[in-house]
């Protein structure tokens, strides 16, 4: 099998996670946080959709990390998020991480705001 190094000229991967934090670049980061090719800010969860809300245009999809199992999210977060123009999908954290390098190694405008594991 021939394997070849995933680059990521833009962005920073997400490359661990643990509890109560994500490694992104190398760099062990506190969760709750949002991952984008712009940058990594905190992200104060469910309540916090203004720091979302500033990637409109400048993503296609944010994929939420629900934690260590894929849950629901509010309906009021996702309408807000939704009526701006942001499409999310959530999924666990550990699978919104890989599905963030995936894509953003592809060159997709993509984020991921990600709740602890």
């Amino acid at each position: 099998m021939r394997l070849q190094e995933v680059e990521f000229p833009d962005a920073k991967p997400i490359d661990g996670y643990g509890p109560g934090f994500f490694r992104v670049g190398g760099e062990a980061m506190q969760a709750p946080l949002c991952v984008a090719v712009s940058g990594v800010q905190d992200w104060g969860g469910y309540d916090d959709t203004e720091s979302l809300l500033s990637l409109a245009g400048h993503i296609d999809v944010l994929f939420i990390g629900t934690g260590a199992e894929t849950a629901h999210v509010p309906p009021a977060f996702r309408a807000a998020l939704e009526d701006a123009g942001l499409g999310i999908e959530a999924m666990n954290s550990p699978a919104a991480c890989r599905t963030y390098n995936v894509l953003v190694s592809e060159g997709r405008r993509v984020a991921a705001a990600l709740l602890p594991v």
